[in-house]
């Protein structure tokens, strides 16, 4: 029989097809207990299921795959976990992303298998899944243990992250940075490690600051940085001439946008400015590719969606702001700054 040379390379399909599969053995691997049971050093198979309570067989399938995922490698004392896995997926490590790859596999996993109708109706799943509207946020802070991990991988992907975005703008001139949601204080920590001069402030919640405080009181420049408690929403702002935004605007609908660049807006001095800390869509929205998968977990579980340049600063300058640049970084995220005139 002749083979048909004019059909295309079926690999992208096959590759998406086995994707879900590699994502969701590392999410398995995390809730199992995987990773943190080698922390210490390489463990045998019999052990590991032991230890455990898992089936020995079942295991070692998983195992195998981790070790073809790079996540772990084989030793003649057992399977011994890789330094990148040891870095993130570690619950001993100050830089994990335990806490999100949870959340995508307890709770967004569920909600990206409704994506279809989240597609057809253009809003979140969360009553369909769970039976309720929201917001996201009140799950991530349903307990303390639930809370402290959600802040932590937020925490690892900030570390990540926020050392490129103050260092893309010029900030020598700011005195006062105010990072509005500020979480753990990764970006505060970041803008007064790069910028001497600075001084910062987090605003976020009430219950995220006892995090903040235990975190911010491990860096070098923790004296230089403030904590206040408020509804970045319906409190009022404290005094700054530079706000940051970290990973927040993509959460909320323009209406709640603009009503939140306008309350910046009206606090900050003449010649102040907003850094934005998101990424950036192409301006054709083909890309970049990561971006357009987080476009779509925006859509199945917030109000939000991701952005272009242009579209920022269309919701900018409808803010009142003007002198809107934009700057790709190599990190997750990209830096937008906006100035007040």
């Amino acid at each position: 029989m002749a083979t048909d040379i004019t059909r295309p390379d079926p690999s992208v399909v096959l590759d998406l097809i086995e994707g879900f599969r590699r994502s969701k053995a590392m999410f398995a691997a995390v809730s199992l207990g995987i990773f943190d049971a080698l922390a210490g050093g390489p463990k045998r198979l019999d052990e590991l299921a032991i230890e455990l309570k898992a089936s020995r067989d079942g295991l070692e399938r998983l195992l195998d795959a981790c070790v073809c995922l790079e996540l772990l490698r084989k030793s003649p004392d057992g399977y011994e976990i890789t330094p990148v896995a040891a870095t993130y997926l570690c619950k001993s490590s100050p830089n994990r992303l335990t806490g999100y790859l949870n959340y995508s596999n307890e709770v967004s996993w569920k909600l990206w298998a409704n994506l279809e109708d989240a597609v057809r109706e253009g809003t979140h799943r969360w009553k369909q899944v769970y039976g309720w509207e929201g917001p996201i946020f009140s799950y991530f802070f349903r307990d303390e243990s639930a809370k402290r991990e959600f802040m932590m991988g937020m925490n690892g992907l900030g570390l990540l992250s926020s050392p490129h975005i103050v260092a893309a703008f010029d900030l020598s001139r700011f005195h006062r940075l105010i990072d509005l949601g500020g979480g753990t204080g990764h970006l505060a920590t970041a803008a007064c490690v790069r910028w001497p001069g600075l001084r910062a402030a987090v605003f976020d919640l009430k219950e995220v600051l006892p995090l903040t405080r235990e975190l911010l009181g491990t860096t070098p420049v923790a004296g230089r940085i403030e904590m206040i408690e408020g509804d970045f929403f319906s409190d009022p702002l404290p005094e700054g001439d530079i706000f940051a935004l970290g990973r927040i605007i993509h959460d909320w609908n323009e209406d709640k946008i603009i009503k939140l660049l306008s309350r910046i807006h009206e606090r900050l001095p003449s010649n102040g400015a907003l850094l934005i800390a998101e990424k950036l869509l192409d301006e054709d929205k083909a890309g970049p590719r990561l971006l357009q998968t987080q476009n779509l977990n925006m859509l199945t579980c917030t109000e939000g969606k991701e952005r272009t340049l242009s579209e920022y600063e269309a919701s900018l300058t409808r803010a009142g702001f003007a002198d809107v640049r934009g700057c790709r970084t190599p990190s997750p995220l990209d830096a937008v700054i906006a100035i007040k005139a």
